[in-house]
């Protein structure tokens, strides 16, 4: 089942449509959707390694135009839902204390986030709600997500035929790792929040 799952989003990788549904996921990850844009942008580059920086490209714009849509969210969910329930429950100064935190070392917390496979959605939907700076959002989301895209676009145009093999020998330990990395970051998420 997982080798007919592996050749469908191979098949599915090379599709006319690709592209687009590349932005998509990147876009919609960076706000709502648990799922990375890797599991997509990883075949697209292997079938066609000619196009590994015009992939990557789009990935990192679609995802940080997410990012931004996330920032609202958080800014938006905030004010109507949040700070409510914050002033309900006496936790105002608490969250001050952490929004002035946020806002000291914001970039590196949004850099970081971009990077690794922490849950990047939680920390542009923070973002919002702490107001982080936009610009210092913005510049942080471009160099990490850019950074991470375009190590991994390097990675497989260099050595994707050997990658590529190694995947498809071991395909339930690489769907075993990917599968760990996420819930990891979900858990490393319990324990940052």
């Amino acid at each position: 089942m997982l080798q007919a799952l592996y050749h469908r989003t191979m098949r599915l990788a090379g599709h006319r449509h690709a592209l687009w549904a590349l932005a998509g996921i990147a876009f919609i990850e960076s706000s709502m959707f648990p799922i990375p844009p890797d599991v997509l942008l990883v075949p697209m580059i292997l079938a066609a390694r000619e196009k590994a920086w015009l992939y990557a490209l789009v990935a990192t714009v679609a995802s940080v135009a997410g990012g931004l849509a996330g920032y609202a969210i958080g800014l938006g969910l905030y004010e109507a839902a949040a700070r409510p329930l914050l002033a309900f429950y006496g936790y105002e100064a608490a969250f001050a204390e952490f929004q002035a935190l946020y806002r000291e070392h914001g970039a590196w917390i949004v850099f970081t986030a971009g990077i690794t496979p922490f849950p990047y959605k939680v920390i542009t939907i923070a973002s919002g709600a702490v107001a982080l700076s936009l610009p210092t959002f913005i510049l942080a989301s471009v160099l990490a997500r850019g950074l991470r895209f375009a190590i991994e676009a390097a990675l497989l145009w260099k050595f994707g035929p050997p990658i590529r093999a190694f995947i498809e020998r071991r395909l339930a330990l690489v769907t075993t790792a990917f599968v760990v990395l996420l819930i990891g970051g979900f858990v490393a998420l319990k324990y940052v929040i």
